[in-house]
């Protein structure tokens, strides 16, 4: 099954757009395109020879690498290709920068023979320095290894599995996000942190700089930076071209700037503001959306989610990110605008990205549309036991919730292992440091159904402490702990209504999960078998079940104190087939302008009740 993206790649311009929309400067050379790999065992010290080619940065499992094949546990995936410095790319004095924008599982990096990085973890970027490696000539052989222990042996995984079927999808390894190089000056802009202050109508901005004796540290949160360098960068924060703010910024120290204007960021109003950040020879474009995200009672005194200070409806989808053609590479910029542009044009205006952190673009796309975030952390941990992870979904087993903090309920949740929960926050930091400025990131979701949780309540206060700027959805599903800023419940097969709250619990309840129904269009399904939680035979029966679901369980719901409603899913994934989508994209199961019509109802009933 290909997409109609796919069908027009173009192998000489894979995914050219910048990666980092939010730290731009004008050196950039992309190297997605095909290289040479092979596949070896794990003892084997080099491959003899190179007999294949992938198109990076499509997994060998991705039917666009050109490859098909699936890296299994014991062997190697070697990547090779030589790296070529056009004429005046290098700077002189200067660093050549690698960034690797995710490879799955753990790698090594090698530039003729020298190790320049290695790396651990799927989902996030590293960066390489070549320069020492590189130092006197303008080509060289870049060479990677990647092993992959597979799922359920401890490090994120996310929805990858190596037997799939029904919910777990086909597993890939390798590069998966564009890999890139960049030329910077001795001293330069590593990272921006980027704070809007929507009531004081500031942006606080931390410069974190690198190359300088004293810019040493990583900025952590916005308040913790590390230690100041020794040339003040010059920061401009402009609106449709005009300054609105502007102040020298030490680095490594949090500074607020003023803002003469401003505009605030929503989803009807989806405004962004530049910022143009200076830094000695360095030139960096970023921007901000000036918004405030929390949770706090409505005129009735009921607990709501807050946009800009008032109580606002998240109407949401579950977005699992996968192609049939790219796996978990979307086969084209414009194939994540179309997802995100959709849902927004059928009255959605919010994505709950799960399980799985996307490429920069995905988040910029979001921000500059006007689409509301939920950002899961990607699950691993162990085996997960059936009882613990799956039985609360049921009518039977709704009444389970298992503590998380004790050694016998972790060990069914898949982390007895003190080092895979280390491993989880070590991620789980990285992640938001990786996400931060992302204007449209409203909600962090630390654990789904019990995939591999532990210490919800205790991490939910990590959380928040390294990001007190959104909100946690501790425990999305079952095994609530009390924790977080939510009241989260998945709801399958069963009717709705808005459950008594335990005394005392002001959290806004969120339906982070429900829907499910499945139909199967001939002609766009990945497989014979299929899989969803609620079983249609045509699309006038799910444009009924739809409509009923809304009216008559989720309406009255807002109205009762439901503060957001995620809906199960934006496409079919593999055996899946509850999307509103087709997995190809190319079929819409319900009419739009029911979906619209359905939706606006259900937005009337959070205007009703004090949510916008």
């Amino acid at each position: 099954m290909t997409t109609r993206w796919g069908r027009e790649l173009d192998p000489e311009q894979v995914l050219p757009e910048h990666p980092r929309p939010q730290l731009v400067r004008d050196s950039y050379l992309n190297l997605n395109g095909w290289w040479d790999c092979a596949f070896t065992d794990a003892d084997t010290d080099r491959p003899e020879r190179f007999e294949r080619r992938i198109l990076v940065p499509f997994s060998p499992e991705a039917p666009l690498s050109g490859v098909g094949r699936q890296l299994q546990p014991g062997e190697l995936l070697w990547y090779h290709r030589t790296l070529t410095l056009p004429p005046g790319f290098r700077r002189d004095p200067g660093r050549l920068l690698l960034h690797f924008g995710a490879v799955d599982q753990t790698c090594t990096v090698w530039l003729d023979d020298v190790e320049v990085g290695a790396h651990s973890g799927g989902y996030l970027p590293f960066t390489c320095d070549l320069t020492d490696a590189f130092a006197g000539r303008d080509s060289a052989t870049l060479l990677l290894r990647v092993s992959d222990v597979g799922n359920n042996r401890g490090p994120s995984s996310g929805k990858q599995r190596l037997v799939s079927g029904g919910i777990w999808y086909t597993a890939q390894s390798g590069i998966w996000q564009t890999v890139w190089l960049e030329a910077v000056p001795p001293e330069h802009v590593e990272r921006l942190v980027l704070t809007p202050l929507l009531d004081e109508g500031a942006v606080e901005v931390t410069v974190v700089s690198a190359g300088s004796a004293g810019s040493a540290g990583s900025a952590g949160s916005a308040g913790s930076a590390g230690s100041a360098g020794s040339t003040s960068a010059e920061v401009r924060i402009l609106a449709d071209g005009d300054q609105v703010g502007a102040a020298p910024v030490v680095p490594g120290r949090p500074t607020r700037i003023p803002l003469t204007a401003l505009r605030p960021w929503s989803p009807e109003d989806p405004f962004l503001h530049d910022v143009e950040v200076v830094l000695g020879e360095d030139r960096v474009r970023s921007y901000v959306g000036m918004r405030s995200f929390g949770v706090g009672p409505d005129e009735a005194g009921v607990p709501r989610l807050l946009l800009n200070g008032r109580p606002y409806l998240h109407l949401g989808v579950l977005d699992q990110g996968y192609w049939p053609d790219g796996l978990m590479t979307a086969p084209s910029d414009a194939a994540m605008v179309h997802d995100i542009e959709t849902m927004k044009r059928l009255g959605f205006n919010t994505l709950r990205k799960h399980v799985k952190i996307e490429p920069l673009r995905w988040y910029h796309h979001c921000d500059r549309l006007g689409m509301l975030v939920w950002q899961d952390l990607v699950n691993g941990g162990e085996n997960y036991r059936t009882a613990a992870v799956t039985w609360p979904g049921t009518r039977q087993g709704r009444l389970i919730r298992l503590r998380d903090d004790r050694p016998r309920e972790q060990a069914w949740l898949g982390r007895a292992d003190p080092r895979g929960r280390a491993e989880f926050r070590a991620e789980m930091t990285a992640t938001v440091e990786h996400l931060r400025n992302v204007a449209a990131l409203a909600v962090w979701v630390p654990f789904n159904e019990g995939w591999g949780q532990f210490d919800a309540a205790a991490i939910a206060t990590e959380l928040a402490a390294l990001d007190p700027t959104r909100s946690v959805d501790h425990a999305s599903g079952w095994h609530d702990q009390g924790g977080g800023d939510l009241w989260s419940l998945h709801l399958y097969g069963r009717r709705f209504r808005v459950p008594p709250r335990r005394t005392g619990d002001r959290r806004p309840l969120v339906l982070s999960e429900y829907g499910g129904a499945d139909l199967a269009v001939p002609g766009h399904t990945w497989s014979g078998h299929h899989f969803g939680y609620r079983h249609v035979h045509s699309p006038e029966e799910l444009a009924g079940a739809f409509t009923r679901l809304h009216r008559d369980e989720i309406v009255p719901a807002v109205g009762n104190g439901l503060a957001a409603a995620v809906y199960t899913q934006l496409s079919d994934v593999e055996e899946e087939v509850n999307g509103l989508l087709t997995y190809d994209r190319e079929v819409l199961k319900l009419p739009a302008g029911l979906v619209r019509e359905v939706l606006a109802e259900v937005a009337l009933a959070g205007q009703s009740s004090g949510t916008g």
